[in-house]
């Protein structure tokens, strides 16, 4: 297995620390080792998130991803992190296929003698020097006035200068150690870039990865405030839950079924907002309805039953009746969720109540009526402009009834 090693603070991580990881995968890697620092030497007193933070920011980015590792052994270590500390924590756990790579930012060369054994980190790993410095910058043209003297002293660099994805440009005069240098398209993005953006409310969202996005609204990092509208709710985590849940929910049912549970989750959400309940519950409530309905009649049988409430003999005959019950149980087995509310949304949506809570009549008035419905009568949808919730509901109720009466349909 041919390793590179990425460090940084990753405070928080971003698209352009992905990007640049792809791009060294790219040039002949088989993994990249991603070491969040307890403390960066150069770093001291910044800002952020806590270490803890900061290395699950980063494994909820690379789910999935089998190229990439995250590894806590600076964060283990604590005190200020050094990497010729973790070079040869690496080496010796990871056992690589030759010496690791080790990617330095071109931003870092000019303070990379400062380093704690430079001379060793040289001489135990590869050094991939990366782009990130964007064309036209002080700090560039700094780097290309200084000349290519460097560059005939590198062995390394002129062995392997033909490689995939690597190319040999001017170096700046005073970095006399051996490396290659990547061949990588800048993503001009910045850790403190994404925190400013956070702290001002401006748009930030899109620049971390999706998993990153939800710890960091979860948890109200970096003074991000949305936290503020999920803390009443009883769910932990609420946005990680829904990630969760809608990605099991697009792998569980078909394509159109999950098109009709995202429309029911967003069209729940918005209700939620006018009548007054909390808009986030009400999107995973609508995420989760349908979990079940695919499920087979033995098995949503099964998981209905222990849910406490009797079968009555039309579910008994059609199985499929009982999927929201089946999926309430699940979200709480599985997912361990135990808001009552959403709970007795999901598993009464397919008949609805008058007696049940106002998230459930309104996850009901969403599944029946949301815009994928083509046949709804557009004067039901209309309602949601000036209607209570009550008359709302009995509305769609008896339009729902109706309609099922005249296609001959059961419930």
């Amino acid at each position: 297995m041919k390793d590179a090693i990425l460090g940084g603070s990753f405070n928080p991580v971003h698209l352009g620390h992905l990007f640049l990881a792809e791009a060294v995968l790219a040039a002949g890697y088989d993994r990249i080792i991603l070491v969040p620092a307890f403390q960066s030497p150069f770093k001291i007193g910044a800002e952020g998130a806590s270490p803890e933070d900061r290395l699950e920011m980063l494994c909820a980015s690379v789910c999935g991803d089998s190229r990439f590792t995250v590894d806590d052994c600076e964060i283990r270590r604590e005190g200020v992190s050094y990497t010729v500390d973790t070079v040869f924590d690496i080496k010796k756990r990871y056992l690589p296929d030759g010496k690791p790579g080790l990617v330095l930012g071109d931003d870092l060369l000019e303070s990379f003698h400062l380093w704690r054994s430079s001379a060793q980190i040289a001489e135990e790993t590869d050094l991939i020097i990366a782009r990130r410095l964007a064309a036209g910058s002080a700090a560039a043209n700094t780097a290309a006035a200084a000349g290519s003297a460097a560059a005939a002293n590198t062995e390394t660099a002129a062995e392997t200068a033909n490689n995939a994805g690597f190319v040999n440009p001017e170096t700046p005069g005073d970095f006399n150690y051996p490396h290659t240098r990547l061949k990588n398209d800048l993503l001009d993005i910045s850790s403190r870039q994404v925190r400013e953006k956070i702290r001002a409310g401006d748009h930030w969202q899109f620049l971390v990865p999706p998993g990153a996005r939800c710890i960091i609204e979860d948890r109200n990092l970096y003074g991000c405030d949305t936290v503020a509208a999920y803390a009443a709710s009883s769910v932990k985590n609420i946005r990680e839950t829904t990630v969760i849940i809608e990605n099991a929910a697009r792998n569980t049912l078909d394509l159109h079924r999950f098109t009709h549970s995202r429309h029911t989750a967003l069209f729940a959400r918005d209700l939620c907002i006018k009548y007054g309940q909390d808009p986030d519950l009400g999107y995973l409530a609508g995420i989760a309805h349908d979990l079940c309905k695919l499920m087979d009649a033995a098995s949503v049988k099964l998981l209905a039953g222990t849910d406490g409430f009797k079968i009555s003999a039309h579910e008994q005959k059609k199985p499929s009746l009982l999927h929201g019950r089946a999926a309430a149980v699940l979200l709480r087995t599985r997912y361990g969720i135990n808001d009552k509310d959403l709970l007795e949304a999901v598993r009464w949506h397919v008949t609805g109540g008058i007696d049940t809570c106002p998230l459930a009549k309104i996850i009901y008035i969403a599944d029946k009526i949301e815009v994928s419905r083509y046949w709804v009568d557009p004067q039901l949808r209309e309602m949601s402009r000036y209607a209570g919730l009550d008359d709302f509901f009995e509305a769609v109720m008896s339009y729902t009834a109706g309609f099922l009466d005249k296609s001959g349909t059961a419930l």
